[in-house]
């Protein structure tokens, strides 16, 4: 039996719900941020006996020390959903859904996209909902993005700015928060939606995303390799005064935490969305910070080729928020600006981290 509905007016948990042992279940495609998601889960201090079902498209590998299942899985394919519920360690009481065909990828090959981005997270949640015990709500961690904003926006966007897609991977996205509101409203699961700014540095290979030159126009040139920045055809450009809305890996995996241990009675009354706190930074003042921490001839490295779709894409994004309301739940945001990041990013790779 399922959970009873709740109010239309209510996302609120009803009283009876009780937690089980914790258990984290993590569902992605990206590898490194679950890598990270996964060594941050083990060290929280509030969740002492977490075990683990880490799930990716391969195998991924559990952090040393603690209780863990690994599943290479498709979740593009229900059987396999399913079966990440029947593990030695039971039903979870909290499931991260990361994973995702990313921005250009999704523009790109629009029926991949959706399979992956809207059609596997919804059989993912139904899936949640349906081994969901008794009175008892799986926590369903979503991550979303700014790409769900688009057209005309005000300077800066706040909880009641309307989203208004206009990528395809922007659309997906929405889709999915509208089906994870919903069954948070009829009391199938405890959703939270976190819309992620803009990650910067990531660390790895360059995915296949609009804003993945964000990272690799700091990423390869500090590890010595040539880099290729699709806004502007040079260090004069003026395109590269366009600004993103952007926070680092180190604060994004907190923020991931935080997202799990947010009382639901926090969240506003009508949604479970919450747009994780960030900074501005443009292209061009991501190289300055570049150059300060690194010098000229990293600077170098990076080379221009001016990228219309991209430009127009990451263009639509906003690049200023309200941090007024995540900042009152208890997430985090990075201080300082670009130049603390990309010191330390130059540290790990001096460190063979990286």
């Amino acid at each position: 039996m399922l959970p009873a509905m709740a109010s239309p007016s209510s996302f609120h948990l009803p009283n009876d719900v009780q937690r089980r042992p914790h258990h984290w279940c993590c569902w992605l495609a990206r590898r490194s941020r679950k890598y990270l998601l996964a060594h941050a889960l083990k060290a929280d201090p509030k969740t002492p006996d977490v075990q683990l079902i880490l799930a990716d498209i391969v195998e991924p590998k559990a952090p040393k020390g603690v209780k863990a299942v690994t599943i290479k899985a498709d979740l593009t394919d229900n059987t396999q959903i399913e079966a990440l519920f029947d593990t030695p360690l039971g039903v979870p009481d909290t499931v991260y859904c990361l994973h995702g065909i990313m921005s250009r990828g999704s523009e790109d090959n629009f029926e991949l996209g959706l399979k992956v981005n809207v059609d596997s997270v919804r059989a993912l949640l139904e899936t949640t909902r349906q081994k969901s015990p008794q009175g008892q709500l799986i926590k369903f961690i979503f991550t979303s993005s700014l790409a769900v904003y688009g057209g005309p926006l005000p300077d800066v966007v706040n909880p009641s700015t309307i989203a208004t897609p206009q990528s395809a991977y922007g659309m997906a996205k929405l889709t999915s928060e509208l089906f994870i509101n919903e069954y948070s409203r009829r009391g199938f699961i405890d959703g939270r939606i976190i819309r992620l700014p803009t990650i910067v540095v990531r660390p790895g290979v360059p995915s296949a995303a609009t804003s993945a030159f964000i990272s690799g126009i700091i990423r390869e040139p500090l590890k010595g390799l040539e880099t290729l920045c699709p806004i502007g055809n040079s260090l004069d450009s003026p395109e590269l005064e366009l600004p993103s809305w952007l926070a680092s890996p180190e604060t994004t995996i907190k923020n991931f935490i935080v997202a799990k241990h947010v009382p639901a009675v926090q969240f506003l009354p009508h949604t479970r969305v919450v747009c994780l706190p960030g900074f501005t930074a443009t292209v061009r003042e991501e190289l300055q910070a570049l150059e300060r921490v690194a010098g000229k001839d990293v600077l170098a490295l990076v080379k221009f080729k001016d990228d219309p779709v991209n430009r127009r894409v990451v263009s639509s994004w906003p690049p200023r928020f309200d941090n007024t309301y995540p900042l009152s739940l208890g997430f985090v945001v990075d201080e300082g600006g670009m130049e603390p990041i990309v010191r330390r990013f130059k540290e790990d790779v001096e460190t063979g981290i990286a």
